[in-house]
Order: structure tokens, then sequence, then C-alpha cells
């Protein structure tokens, strides 16, 4: 457990600096005339070499123009270009986006990717040797080695066509081959097999983070089946129970709550997205309470206090919705006399804060510490796995700045906040 969220400062450290600002000389066309910088005259004054100063600026004209920092920004870009398209897997429609920007950091007429079972992509000149790609990578899959093929192999009847030769590298991920690359060309050269090595390790990095990204939207899945799991038949018997109690003496009061158990089943189990908005979050846990208060009676009390612009806030799916039912269940269920339930959503800046707090019963600071860090055996007592699981897949999606501070101790109650930032990459409904 973390004693309070962390507080991200921002200062900047060293002596003032005196400006640098671009004049014109206002007596002189602009034509031919490049603007000149106002140098303080403190600088001039401290007996700054006229050469050293005319080396400096022409220093600061000249950045980025050499051959070698272009040629570096250009390898930079197009490589930034091929990579999301692969962040997906290798797929044909990801590596058919790519192909162009890996053809053109190789500089080869063309290129051929596949996976282990089939060429997904034929790109460049002399497309009518793609129908012979997939076999000629078929060493490479078996050995997992490179092979450079000749014109004994590769070549066509055609004079006119560049294809010659071919390079082929194989593509892994966690040490297994799962597909390759091949350079086509009109010569194989030692810089250009090292070359296509070297990309097929770039495309190798990539496809390892897409590994990744599947791994975590598995286990994000995972996670939300055992949320699932927890609205366990001790709530739904609860509430049938209930239900039923209503049925003859009050049937319209009976209607309305068994519409209200179809509707927070039908969102905790739905099938789609990995998030959902904080308006949809707080309708499904304003149903679950309702279903509680028509078993508790007056001895549950709920107070809400929403501001309405957090409302469209993208938040993990299942994120609140376990806290609320941890302070019913575990914080109020073994108290004596009325419980209060406080929930509490407001606007901080770029951040949403978020609140859940009961005055029932509270926790052992140390047991909760031992269940958020991990603690298997606690974990399966009561309320562990809800509160961890929440905790884990909010420091997953924004940080560990973003897990939960959780205040309580026995007989005072419980009180869990959070904060979550209204926007980040990769996070929308």
């Amino acid at each position: 457990m973390r004693d309070g969220r962390s507080r991200r400062v921002s200062a900047s450290v060293g002596t003032p600096k005196a400006s640098l600002r671009p004049i014109r000389d206002e007596g002189v066309g602009s034509g031919g005339v490049e603007p000149v910088l106002a140098v303080p005259l403190l600088l001039v004054l401290a007996g700054v070499p006229a050469v050293v100063l005319w080396r400096v600026l022409r220093g600061r004209r000249e950045l980025g123009t050499s051959p070698a920092e272009l040629a570096t920004f250009e390898t930079l870009h197009t490589a930034s270009l091929a990579g999301p398209p692969l962040r997906a897997g290798l797929t044909a429609a990801g590596v058919m986006k790519a192909s162009r920007h890996l053809r053109a950091l190789l500089g080869s007429p063309a290129i051929a990717i596949t996976s282990g079972e089939e060429l997904l992509v034929y790109d460049g000149a002399g497309d009518h040797h793609a129908g012979g790609a997939f076999a000629n990578a078929a060493g490479t899959l078996r050995d997992g080695r490179t092979h450079v093929l000749g014109p004994d192999t590769v070549a066509c009847e055609r004079p006119e066509c560049p294809i010659k030769y071919a390079i082929v590298v194989p593509l892994t991920t966690d040490d297994r081959v799962v597909g390759s690359l091949a350079a086509y060309g009109d010569h194989a050269s030692a810089g250009l097999v090292r070359a296509t090595g070297e990309v097929a390790r770039w495309v190798d990095s990539q496809l390892a983070l897409a590994e990744l990204d599947r791994s975590r939207t598995l286990l994000m899945e995972a996670e939300v089946r055992a949320l699932r799991a927890q609205i366990s038949p001790h709530f739904i018997y609860n509430s049938l129970t209930t239900i039923a109690s209503f049925v003859r003496t009050d049937p319209e009061r009976a209607r309305e709550l068994l519409l209200d158990f179809a509707d927070f089943t039908r969102y905790s189990f739905r099938r789609h997205g990995e998030f959902t908005t904080l308006a949809e979050e707080l309708r499904s846990i304003d149903r679950y309470l309702t279903l509680e208060r028509a078993r508790f009676g007056d001895q549950l009390r709920v107070s809400l206090r929403i501001a309405p612009e957090v409302l469209p806030v993208a938040v993990p799916f299942l994120c609140l919705q376990p806290l609320v039912e941890n302070a019913v269940r575990h914080g109020l269920e073994g108290k004596d006399g009325v419980g209060r339930i406080t929930i509490i959503a407001e606007d901080a800046g770029a951040e949403c804060a978020i609140s859940v707090e009961d005055d029932g019963v509270g926790m052992d600071p140390e047991r909760l510490r031992a269940i958020l860090s991990g603690d298997a055996e606690e974990r399966s007592g009561t309320g562990g796995v809800g509160l961890a699981n929440v905790d884990e897949r909010l420091r997953q999606v924004y940080g560990d700045e973003y897990g939960l501070v959780v205040e309580t101790a026995r007989g005072a109650g419980t009180k869990i906040s959070v904060h979550l930032p209204k926007y980040r990459p990769g996070v929308s409904v």
C-alpha cells in the first residue's frame, strides 16, 4: 500500500541565460540578406573573439544539414513510419502497410515478407517473382539461418528485370522463427546482407512489442473475468431473494428491482471493450446500490457527489464497481446500526479525483498491505482479489503513480482514493 499519491514537481535548475532573438536590419531589403542574432552586449564586453562567435553562429545555421545528419534523420523517420503497422503482429495487413518503408530502409528494388505458412507481401519491382518468394524462404524458415540465393535460383528470363539475387533472413519472436524477410535485387554485397539482417532484427523488436501488447490485453481480460467471478452467488442469491420478497407485497417494486438486476448483470458480463465511461460505471454502481438498499433498507445510506464534467472520462471497465462492492460487503455487513457510503468524483485539472468511503469495520493496515503487495494467501480472503485486481489494472494502464490509495484501520472505516488522467494515449471507449 502506498502512503499517498506521489507528487510530480517540475523545476528548472541552472543560471539564467541571456536570450538570443532574431532581428533584421530594417534599412536593407530582404533579398539575399539573412537574419542575424542580437547578441547581448555582455558577451562582447566579456572579450569573446569574433572568430569564435562567428563559428558558433555558423554552427547554429548548419545544424542538421550535413549529409550524415540528414541520412540519420531520414532513416529514423522511415523506421517510425514502418513501426506502427508491425505492432499488430506479423499479419498480412500490417506488413503490407510497412513493406514500402522497409524497402526504403534497405534501398532494394523489392522485398518479400512471409509468415511460417505463407507469403504475406511482395513489394517492389518484378512482381512476377512473387509466386516463388515463399519457396525461396523455405530454407530460412526451416533452419533459421540467413540464405543468399543467386541467379540460378532467383533470376528470370526477362533481361530488363532487376531481380537476380535474394537475401533471405529469419524473423524471430521468443527465439522461434515466425517468418522471413527477403531483399531482392541485382547484387548481394556483404553490406546489403548486414543491412537486411539489421532491418530484420528491428522488425523482430516490433513483433516482440506486439506480443507484449497481446499479452497485456489477455491479462486484462483474465483480470476482468476474475472480477466477474466475484459477482458471486452471494450477491446473486441475496438479490433474487430480496426481489422474491417483494413479489406479493409490492409487485411493482419487485419488477423495478428485477430490471435493475438485469441491467447490472448485463453491464458486468458484457463482452466488448477494455474501457468504459465514468458515467456508465457509475450507472452500474447505482443499480448495484439500489439492489443492496432494497436488502438492507434504512441500514444502508449512500451519498454521491459527482462533477458533471468528469462523466465522459474513459476509465478501465469494472475499475470502481469492485471498490463499492467491497465497501458494502466487507465494510458494512459486519457493522451494527446504520452504514454510510460516500462516493465522490471531482474535477482535478488534467485528472479526475475519485474516492469511495465507508464508515464500516475497517481493516488491519498490515493485512491490506499484504493484499496489495501480492500475498496470495491474503488475497484469497474476503475482498482481497477485488482490491488487488483493480490496483494492478490501474497501474498497468496509467503507471505506478495511479494505483489505489487506501486509508483504513480496524473500527475506523475505509477510504479508497484514485486519480485518473482525463486523457491517456490508448485509453478510449
